[in-house]
């Protein structure tokens, strides 16, 4: 994790105890990795509220050409159980990790 992201921050201490976070707006976990990057990853999914809504945002790569289409934006259910099963319709194919941060995020939101 030493190459140069413009979303990084550190925050430590001291040298032995710095951690670094991600500033990047989709990313789900904020901690700065390669596994959890949304600009690494072409296989991504995010969920933020706006405006009172729930939206979930699905990285798609075939719209990569496009930059501002690259994400598609999903309306979740205002009921929980509701928008928990959107989740895992639409997070099929996504890794359970990812699958696991989305839903503690959705829970927190």
């Amino acid at each position: 994790n030493n190459q140069f992201c413009s979303f990084k921050s550190t925050i430590g201490i001291d040298e032995k105890r710095k951690r670094q976070f991600c500033r990047n707006p989709y990313s789900v976990t904020g901690l700065c990795n390669k596994g959890t990057c949304p600009l690494a990853n072409s296989k991504y999914a995010t969920i933020r509220e706006e405006d009172g809504k729930i939206h979930l945002y699905i990285k798609t790569i075939e719209r990569a050409h496009t930059p501002k289409n690259l994400w598609e934006k999903i309306l979740l259910s205002r009921n929980y159980s509701k928008a928990l099963a959107q989740l895992d319709e639409h997070l099929a194919y996504f890794p359970q990790r990812l699958i696991h941060r989305n839903k503690q995020r959705l829970s927190k939101i």
